[in-house]
């Protein structure tokens, strides 16, 4: 459900673009700019809302109980890139054909 709003100059987003970036918009390890087009995607979209306050009270969860522990970056990295080419691919396995 992408919503667009004219009087705003935000890019229409797609719903699985923003829950996929969700716990990058968390972390704050997105630009601003992205930062500001995924809140308004999350604020103007209901289902995004709820699935983003679900992401919120998983990552708070985690945090609780994994304390202060930081993963090295360089897990981080691979980390990333693997769900990068899992969202890829159920994508792709999902186009007709």
């Amino acid at each position: 459900m992408s919503s667009k709003n004219d009087d705003l100059p935000f890019q229409e987003v797609d719903c699985r673009e923003v829950i996929t970036e969700v716990y990058l918009y968390l972390d704050l390890e997105c630009s601003d700019e992205r930062r500001r087009v995924i809140k308004h995607h999350l604020d103007e979209c209901s289902p995004c809302l709820r699935e983003y306050g679900i992401e919120q009270e998983v990552k708070a969860l985690v945090a609780r109980c994994c304390g202060q522990e930081k993963a090295p970056p360089e897990m981080l990295a691979r980390l990333r890139a693997k769900l990068s080419s899992l969202v890829i691919d159920v994508e792709v396995s999902r186009e007709p054909g």
